[in-house]
């Protein structure tokens, strides 16, 4: 004799499985430190040979004429990417994701860092696609700078979803349906002379393509 399973019992039993999967990849998610505090191994300096990138009291600084400071680990696609940042009164940095192993200014997506200087572009933009006027940091101030990218389908379309958020605020979800920077490395910028940049607690999680 066939004894039929009711419909709900298999719908909950099914969600189980899949919030069991779901449970476990969350789960399985680590941060990776990017930085061991005490040297730049893992990071190469590229541009001007004249700036200054260098280790003080387990912190990444970033002085003199502007450059890129990349991490070599790499590259990535998916994943969600967090540092905590300073910046001087008057300076202008940048975190870049999904850049080259030899970047331009020009090259990858950047997190703007700015707080008072004169490019009016603050902390918290997608620089050249999402813009914020308002000052959220102050210079000189520690703050937690994350974003969260991933490739996805939108309506039938694909896109790349960018989630950027400060000291645990999510401004903002830019959908950039070009998907203009495919994959890559991560970096810092240093803009030019009058700026100062700190860094620390560089980490990364990667996410599933």
């Amino acid at each position: 004799m066939h004894i039929s399973t009711p419909r709900f019992v298999l719908g909950v039993t099914t969600w189980l499985i899949l919030f069991s999967v779901t449970d476990a990849i969350a789960e399985d998610a680590k941060w990776i430190s990017l930085f061991d505090g005490t040297s730049l191994d893992g990071w190469e300096s590229v541009g001007n040979k004249e700036s200054v990138w260098e280790v003080e009291d387990r912190t990444m600084t970033g002085s003199g004429p502007g450059s890129m400071l990349v991490c070599t680990n790499g590259p990535y696609k998916n994943f969600r990417y967090r540092a905590e940042v300073k910046i001087s009164d008057g300076g202008n940095s940048g975190l870049y994701f999904r850049t080259t192993e030899k970047p331009s200014f020009a090259d990858g997506y950047e997190a703007q860092i700015d707080s008072t200087h004169r490019d009016p572009i603050r902390t918290g933009s997608l620089y050249g696609f999402c813009h914020v006027y308002q000052q959220l940091v102050k210079p000189d101030t520690w703050f937690t700078y994350e974003v969260e990218v991933r490739d996805d389908v939108w309506r039938g379309r694909e896109m790349t979803r960018i989630k950027i958020t400060v000291d645990g605020n999510e401004l903002y979800e830019y959908m950039d349906f070009d998907r203009t920077f495919k994959d890559g490395y991560f970096a810092f910028q240093h803009h030019d002379p009058g700026s100062k940049v700190n860094i620390r607690k560089v980490e990364v999680m990667p996410l599933a393509d």
